[in-house]
């Protein structure tokens, strides 16, 4: 089962040093934004950089384009967070490991800027009126199960049997969570699932491909 972990402390930050870096800063930055006020406010959480949308003056949330990254590192509230940084301490050092460091950073920030996309696009589709206002690490994280459904369906070899039932029981019980929960953004869990499961093969044909010309 890879997504036991045994390692000691320093070990996981020597091993995991990308996951180990955005569990802390998000952690750090919503401590930060308890400070100051109520991060399940929404005027607070807009000014500390929360992902906005607006139907009729901005309905992709490309005014302020940063808002894609910054709202990836934070949190309505403490239970949001805990959450989110247990299922990153869990389940992603293994894909750190897989994809190496320097490319795992690539795959979580973009994970979460899809994830904030699919939330815009599917507001325009529904033809919502009111403002989007969106926070939180999950995208990117269902991108990190997105990329293990990838491994579990076409790269079985990689995966032992209880790693892929966990993984199939996650993306179930998310997508269970997802539609009974009102707060929770559905369409930025599919987004980054869908952006973790594409990236990863992206990644795995781009190392097939080097390995071969090596």
């Amino acid at each position: 089962m890879i997504f036991l972990r045994y390692e000691s402390f320093r070990s996981y930050l020597k091993l995991y040093p990308v996951t180990a870096a955005v569990i802390a800063l998000n952690m750090i930055y919503f401590i930060v934004i308890v400070i100051n006020g109520n991060p399940n406010e929404g005027l607070h959480a807009i000014r500390y950089g929360a992902f906005i949308t607006n139907p009729k003056l901005d309905p992709y949330g490309m005014l302020e384009p940063w808002r894609y990254v910054t709202s990836i590192f934070m949190h309505s509230g403490i239970e949001h967070l805990l959450y989110n940084m247990f299922a990153l301490l869990i389940f992603a050092p293994p894909l750190e490991r897989l994809l190496n460091s320097v490319k795992y950073a690539l795959f979580y920030l973009l994970c979460g800027i899809a994830g904030n996309g699919m939330s815009a696009w599917t507001n325009v589709l529904e033809g919502g009126f009111d403002t989007h206002v969106g926070v939180g690490a999950s995208g990117a994280i269902y991108g990190v199960y997105g990329a293990f459904l990838y491994i579990s369906l076409f790269k079985k070899s990689r995966l032992d049997e209880g790693s892929r039932k966990t993984v199939y029981t996650i993306l179930i019980f998310g997508v269970i969570y997802s539609f009974l929960v009102p707060s929770v953004d559905l369409w930025a869990h599919v987004g980054g699932a869908l952006a973790g499961f594409l990236l990863y093969y992206v990644f795995d044909r781009l190392n097939t491909h080097r390995n071969k010309v090596l």
